[in-house]
């Protein structure tokens, strides 16, 4: 295997979050009834007249400068001819020699947790074009076609051959994702079908110059099964090469269940789609100061937020965490903007809270607990009214809605015992119940200074100061000796 290398890039199709269509007025709508929401201009009607959707034009502008494309000043649609069930026109309107840009990147950590933008991946164009309709295959081997997808805007994103790797492909398909999250163009769901992969590979001698055959992967529903799928062609590629035989070109799909590739059909190149101008469409313009407008209205992107929480002491894994989801890095900076320690927050937030949401298979953006009360409950616990452990039964009461953290605190009396006296007598109340392990403590056990401290928190109900208790543990049972 050593022996040769694989090449990798990838086609990623994107529904764009519009109210409506690429080239008409019919809503966009995911899950609607079969056949709905169409018309004749996306059931391609003889007369009807496409018009292009400008909130789709700027969210593809929009990806494009956060990729660092050249944006074209003028481009146009082209007309992509193959004839498919699911294309009603026997064309899908797209673009060609002139994508909204071009000649753009995407820097990521190939590490996890790392914090070094130390990977480049080089993106050949942006372009807009309309999604096909929908094939469904039923129980009785027949094909029925619904047209409400017809006509929903795609934006697709091409990449360079350069991915050296299925471990970087995926990383990169991770960051890809984060990016079109936070600039907020799709919902990016790919059990929705917002978000389709095409992959191709090649795979060719080490130290060879020049790549090798291009096999496309299609079928791929997540982001896992690309990687599987990459591994297991560069084994097959690799096995046909070492054995003397020849990778065809070809597109192939992915079987999750079996793990392997099955052959497709012989690929196409661009002169077998016939490419040429889409007369119903004129050229169109793309302003440099409107692309300006929507260049310095772009948010913070995912890899410059993690920079900035490392900045702010963070670690590496905290920082990942906090930005791999949009939303929970939203709740953890209200959090931090009510008062709330940065690393306190993150603890919080990453830790208890995130799991509480698992529990009910919710997210931040759906999280009953407003950030101004989780930041009320980490300020008592960093106050000292509040132990840790105190603190993750009140975290769960006011989760579940039972009121502020200050209100239950005082209502169960959970507020944290910092009152020497009374934690000295659970102290020697608790070393009195445990003879035993306080002779074994005297003949050098001294680890089990931990257990009497456990007992004590367990009999306050995790209500004593640990610190407090820790110290009274050791200075009482040396008394002993």
């Amino acid at each position: 295997m050593t022996d040769y290398r694989p090449t990798i890039a990838f086609e990623v199709h994107l529904q764009l979050d519009t109210s409506s269509k690429a080239y008409c007025g019919c809503a966009v709508v995911f899950g609607a009834e079969p056949n709905t929401v169409v018309c004749p201009v996306c059931t391609g009607q003889p007369g009807a007249l496409p018009v292009p959707n400008r909130g789709a034009f700027e969210k593809a502008v929009r990806v494009a400068a956060a990729l660092g494309c050249e944006i074209s000043d003028k481009t146009h649609f082209d007309r992509k001819n193959y004839f498919y069930p699911d294309l009603p026109k026997g064309y899908q309107i797209s673009q060609h020699p002139v994508p909204v840009g071009r000649a753009g990147e995407l820097r990521f950590p190939t590490e996890r947790y790392g914090e070094r933008a130390d990977t480049v991946v080089k993106i050949s164009r942006v372009h807009l074009e309309e999604d096909t309709a929908k094939a469904v295959h039923d129980s009785k081997g027949d094909t029925l076609i619904d047209f409400n997808r017809s006509g929903v805007p795609l934006m697709e994103i091409v990449t360079e051959p350069c991915i050296p790797s299925p471990e970087v492909a995926y990383a990169y398909l991770t960051a890809l994702k984060e990016t079109l999250e936070y600039l907020d163009v799709s919902s990016c769901s790919m059990e929705e079908g917002s978000l389709r992969v095409d992959t191709n590979i090649s795979v060719a001698p080490a130290d060879s110059k020049k790549l090798g055959t291009k096999v496309e992967v299609k079928n791929l529903n997540s982001f896992k099964a690309v990687k599987a799928a990459l591994e297991y062609e560069f084994e097959r590629q690799t096995g046909i090469l070492t054995s003397g035989g020849k990778v065809i070109q070809e597109t192939r799909h992915w079987d999750d269940r079996e793990g392997t590739t099955l052959p497709g059909r012989v690929k196409e190149e661009a002169m077998d789609y016939r490419y040429f101008p889409e007369p119903d469409i004129p050229p169109l313009a793309i302003p440099r100061e409107w692309v300006e407008e929507i260049r310095q209205k772009l948010p913070e992107l995912p890899q410059r937020a993690r920079e900035r929480l490392h900045a702010a002491g963070l670690s590496g894994y905290d920082a990942w965490v906090l930005v791999a989801e949009r939303e929970r890095l939203r709740y953890f900076e209200a959090v931090v903007a009510a008062g709330a320690p940065v690393k306190s927050a993150a603890n919080w937030v990453n830790g208890d809270l995130a799991a509480l949401l698992k529990e009910e298979n919710r997210g931040f953006g759906d999280c009953p607990l407003t950030p101004v009360r989780l930041a009320e409950l980490i300020e008592l616990v960093e106050g000292g009214k509040l132990s840790g452990k105190a603190a993750k039964e009140v975290l769960e009461r006011a989760y579940r809605g039972e009121g502020s953290p200050t209100d239950i605190l005082e209502k169960h009396g959970l507020g944290q015992i910092a009152d020497e006296s009374k934690i000295e007598e659970a102290v020697r109340r608790v070393i009195a119940e445990h003879p035993a392990e306080r002779e074994a403590y005297r003949g050098g056990k001294v680890q089990l200074a931990k257990f009497f401290v456990g007992q004590v928190l367990k009999a306050t109900r995790g209500k004593a100061d640990p610190g407090l208790v820790n110290e009274l543990v050791e200075r009482l049972l040396k008394k002993t000796e």
